[in-house]
């Protein structure tokens, strides 16, 4: 994997412009430009606090806050967005360049990169947005914050490892670009993003739980919610996991490669 990735660094310029060339474009010809990535996360927050604070006054056991539900539903959301959209970069990256793979001679493994980090870079802006919020409301988790960092990279690897593989299957399987989208579907609502875990029956709960973004989403939660550590005995199957399919996915990449470059 590390020989594999090391030839991206010569290519790093190459890589900071991709990043900063499609944050540009994704704004162009808009009026208020880049300043749309503040509204939109923004006024998301502002909703979900709006609604479920004010409107449902919808409330989480042993959790005094007002703002409590709408955090849980923040965490989960904002969390998840960053997973879908690596994903959803990954599973289209090699057929969306076909023109750039088939002319230039560069480390393909460089397109996979520039989607994880502009997702990377979108998240960040939300996500820093959203402590903000958590500050100025008084519901900032304290110490326990610092626990997102690893819980987030494992959360990353695990998409990475699912992005690059369904990028490779995509060359030469276009119906997986559909299949994609069901699953990510499914998988929203198969993970306690916007209910509880408790509420379900014990055999739902049992089902759920063999969910590896449920130990994730619950991380989350815990740290943000309820401004309690992670269980990290819990996340070390998560990790394993991760770490599998990163592995998979580069083997996968590397040996098809070359095929992917006739197939395009």
């Amino acid at each position: 994997m590390i020989a594999l990735l090391r030839p991206a660094w010569s290519y790093r310029g190459f890589i900071a412009a991709s990043i900063q060339r499609e944050f540009q474009a994704r704004y162009r010809g808009s009026l208020l430009g880049a300043a749309w990535t503040v509204i939109q996360p923004l006024s998301m927050v502002a909703v979900y606090t709006l609604i479920f604070s004010q409107v449902m006054r919808a409330k989480l056991p042993g959790v005094e806050s007002t703002f409590a539900f709408s955090i849980y539903l923040c965490s989960g959301i904002l969390t998840w967005g960053l997973f879908q959209e690596i994903i959803g970069r990954g599973q289209t990256i090699f057929v969306d360049n076909a023109n750039l793979i088939k002319k230039l001679s560069f480390p393909r493994i460089c397109l996979p990169i520039i989607a994880v980090l502009n997702a990377a870079v979108n998240f960040a802006i939300i996500f820093g947005l959203f402590t903000l919020f958590l500050v100025a409301s008084g519901n900032f988790p304290g110490l326990p914050y610092v626990a997102l960092l690893p819980v987030l990279a494992i959360h990353v690897a695990f998409a990475i490892g699912l992005g690059v593989i369904f990028g490779v299957l995509h060359v030469f399987f276009r119906d997986v670009g559909q299949f994609v989208g069901i699953l990510l579907q499914f998988w929203f609502w198969f993970t306690p993003i916007v209910y509880p875990i408790d509420i379900l029956p014990p055999w739902a709960q049992g089902i759920v739980r063999l969910n590896p973004l449920t130990w994730l989403a619950d991380s989350y939660q815990r740290i943000l919610v309820y401004g309690r550590w992670p269980d990290w005995r819990e996340l070390v199957p998560v990790l394993l996991v991760a770490i599998a399919l990163c592995a998979f996915g580069m083997r996968l990449f590397a040996r098809r490669a070359g095929e992917m470059v006739d197939e395009l």
